[in-house]
């Protein structure tokens, strides 16, 4: 009965029996699928409320812990407990799927049981990443959400979905196996040195390990995470992947996936190995603000709506990256802000996006223009989450990078003024494509008589907004509970594990100080 009572076990059950329970309705009841999903993905939501209300953020310790033996002989156990980042990360997951299912209602007109069954099945794996203390349930998690994603993008994908799935696939899949083979190694040294086989993370925090093994086994976990982030030059995936999946699939694509690789760095590759990744981190962080710049960019050169959203993204996530690799308690705490942020925010644009897809079946800027005058309320929504997604102070995505830029300022000064830049470009494209799309001259008769928002679309776009106005009036909620867990993830990489931590720096090209 502890599998159900305990919160956390119940949120990555939930959803796997709501995908069970879909895929068993009859053929000819398909009328109920959508009722039904949009019934297990709004009831998880509420059971992740209650972790939130009974999250007490004066802990340092994890909490709501649940541990049961899976294969004790080598030391396995499906050991599950989340900090402040972990609370935010499963709240901003459990809130993103009724609003994916309610965005597919229209949308999704073809094999509705397994869609949807799908979307369950992701929900569970990225809450069980999320939720995993084990390194071993961890792997099977984070491998276990590329199957939900890849038949999502591959079949219910725009033209060239086979391309994109297969990409994507190949890009995760490779790192993971590296980080699959990190991990044993990681496991295997502990039981040398202690004679006790563990795939605990708290209990792997710490180990003694050599100067060139830490440098080896951060490469291996940092190249992982890198591609799921995306982090400049692992970002070719996503463009592809983002513009050819459903609207429910970039939204939850932009909003947890790409989340799971910052997640990564601050849950397993840094406390793991404290001193090499002191010495990768000013390299991550200038391939973040490269990232920055680039993506920005790329995104201004678009015609496709839908793709330079994308390639905000690369932005957007190359600031984050900054974040916690200044290990700056302001500079981590913004970035850890940052991840929701971007969730909600980018989340809601593919949502926009999708909106005006149904309506034309185009992307593209020029198709559209003088919609202020046809779509009235879309354009309000649209210029809210527009401005949010720039920065606009009183809106969600300010707080989050000014936090990590006055932080990551006092570590990397020349990046975070570089990282600025990248932010001014964000208002330039993204403020030039609602011009164009929302003001621009009324060139097409299609746009003369396209709907407004009808009220599923308002439920599904209220709550982000919602969120979006919150947080950037009230954020210290969410700072609060986040911030302990980011004391600790500071601690951990202060941490000098490996005998001689200097060698970590030749091995990447410094000089050894006598």
């Amino acid at each position: 009965m502890e599998f159900i009572t305990n919160p956390l076990s119940f949120l990555i059950i939930l959803p796997i029996v709501t995908g069970l329970v879909l895929l068993a309705v009859p053929p000819e009841k398909d009328n109920i699928i959508k009722d039904l999903a949009l019934a297990g993905a709004l009831w998880t939501f509420i059971v992740s409320l209650t972790l939130y209300r009974g999250f007490d953020p004066a802990q340092t310790a994890m909490q709501f812990q649940f541990t049961r033996p899976w294969l004790p002989s080598f030391g396995i156990n499906y050991f599950l407990g989340i900090d402040g980042i972990g609370l935010l990360m499963i709240m901003l997951t459990a809130l993103l799927m009724p609003v994916a299912v309610l965005a597919s209602f229209s949308y999704i007109k073809e094999s509705r049981r397994a869609y949807y069954a799908t979307l369950m099945f992701l929900e569970a794996s990225m809450i069980g990443v999320f939720a995993a203390l084990d390194l071993f349930v961890f792997y099977i998690f984070w491998e276990g959400m590329l199957i939900p994603m890849y038949f999502l993008i591959g079949i219910w994908g725009g033209p060239r979905r086979i391309y994109a799935a297969l990409k994507f696939f190949i890009y995760t899949m490779a790192g993971s196996v590296l980080m699959l083979v990190a991990i044993l190694w990681v496991v295997s040294a502990h039981h040398a040195a202690t004679g006790a086989w563990t795939f605990s993370l708290p209990a792997l925090y710490g180990g003694a390990l050599t100067a060139q093994a830490q440098f080896w086994l951060f490469a291996a976990f940092a190249l992982a995470f890198a591609v799921k982030v995306p982090l400049f030059p692992f970002h070719t995936w996503l463009p592809d992947a983002h513009v050819e999946a459903p609207t429910a699939g970039s939204v939850l694509l932009a909003g947890v996936l790409l989340k799971m690789g910052v997640y990564g760095y601050l849950r397993l590759a840094v406390p793991l190995f404290p001193d090499a990744a002191r010495a990768f981190a000013p390299w991550l962080a200038g391939l973040g603000v490269i990232g920055i710049i680039y993506g920005s960019l790329v995104a201004w050169s678009q015609h496709d709506i839908k793709k330079m959203v994308a390639y905000s993204s690369v932005a957007h996530l190359g600031i984050i990256i900054l974040g916690i690799m200044s290990f700056e308690p302001a500079a981590v705490s913004g970035a850890v802000l940052q991840m929701v942020n971007h969730g909600l925010s980018t989340g809601a644009l593919f949502l926009l996006v999708g909106v005006l897809y149904e309506r034309r079946h185009t992307r593209i800027i020029e198709d559209y223009g003088g919609l202020a005058k046809v779509m009235p309320a879309f354009s309000a929504v649209f210029m809210i989450v527009t401005l949010s997604s720039i920065g606009l102070p009183g809106l969600n995505g300010f707080i989050g990078e000014v936090l990590v830029l006055f932080g990551s300022f006092k570590v990397y000064p020349w990046l975070a003024g570089a990282a600025v830049t990248g932010i001014i470009l964000s208002a330039v494209y993204m403020l030039g494509m609602y011009q164009a799309v929302i003001f621009g001259p009324l060139r097409h008769t299609e746009n003369k008589v396209l709907p407004d928002l009808c009220l599923r679309e308002w439920l599904y776009l209220a709550p982000i907004l919602v969120f979006i106005v919150l947080i950037g009036v009230w954020p210290n909620p969410f700072l609060k509970r986040a911030l302990p867990a980011v004391n600790n993830y500071i601690a951990l990489s202060q941490q000098r594990t490996a005998p001689s931590p200097a060698e970590v720096k030749i091995v990447l090209g410094g000089e050894k100080n006598e």
